[in-house]
């Protein structure tokens, strides 16, 4: 699963991408982002289905899992609409597919560095430090 992830990762972001450049710019974003999370709402609904049909889930353990939930649920799914919204915007003010994301990415990645070391306690070695120096000169290059 370790590596599945990632491939499932990388695979939804190209769709995603494509998908959200290919939006028809007529149309209100809001009234796009509402289809996009009914059209997730209903895949979220049958791959629950199959769980129940597998076993997987059940009522029981559905309430469970409901009573489970945290504050990181509910804020994600205010950050998802300016994420998606952001993108949307992004393209329709004539950003390339190639640069908008990579640059974001890149940006992000650079963000969440020390959200990493100093929130989660994760370890910075010599290595990292020249990832982020290649990935600030990759920032700038692109962007020229």
């Amino acid at each position: 699963m370790y590596y599945t992830s990632i491939v499932i990762v990388i695979l939804s972001n190209i769709f995603y991408h494509i998908f959200q450049k290919s939006i028809s710019q007529e149309v209100n974003p809001f009234i796009s982002l509402f289809v996009t999370y009914l059209m997730s709402l209903f895949a979220c609904i049958v791959i629950m289905l199959f769980q129940c049909h597998t076993g997987e889930l059940n009522f029981s353990n559905l309430l469970t899992n409901f009573k489970g939930l945290n504050w990181a649920s509910y804020g994600l799914g205010f950050v998802i609409v300016g994420l998606e919204l952001g993108f949307l915007l992004a393209y329709r003010a004539g950003w390339n597919i190639s640069i908008a994301a990579l640059t974001t990415y890149i940006i992000v990645a650079l963000l969440l560095l020390p959200i990493g070391v100093f929130i989660y306690n994760e370890g910075i070695s010599s290595l990292k430090i020249m990832g982020i120096l290649l990935c600030l000169s990759g920032l700038f290059l692109i962007n020229k």
